[in-house]
């Protein structure tokens, strides 16, 4: 019998993460992402600034009280190079 792995990329439009249920970006993506783009950091926050606008469009519209603040921190925060 094989074993399906998930990936973890974001569901929309609740913007969970498919294989572990929580909010996406969750810790495997972000190793994922970090390692992908090791190399230009500048690109990797340009990428979740983009999917930080599409989610923010989604995620209103299923809770008004999401709020700029608390999707800045969850998709672009995390990725900024420390130092």
């Amino acid at each position: 019998m094989s074993r399906r792995i998930r990936e973890h990329v974001p569901t929309r439009p609740t913007w969970r993460c498919r294989a572990c249920g929580i909010a996406w970006p969750c810790s495997p993506a972000k190793l994922r992402l970090l390692g992908e783009y090791r190399h230009d950091r500048a690109a990797l926050t340009v990428y979740l600034a983009t999917l930080q606008v599409e989610a923010a469009a989604q995620l209103v519209a299923l809770d008004p009280g999401v709020s700029p603040a608390q999707l800045a921190d969850r998709f672009v925060s995390w990725a900024r190079p420390r130092g």
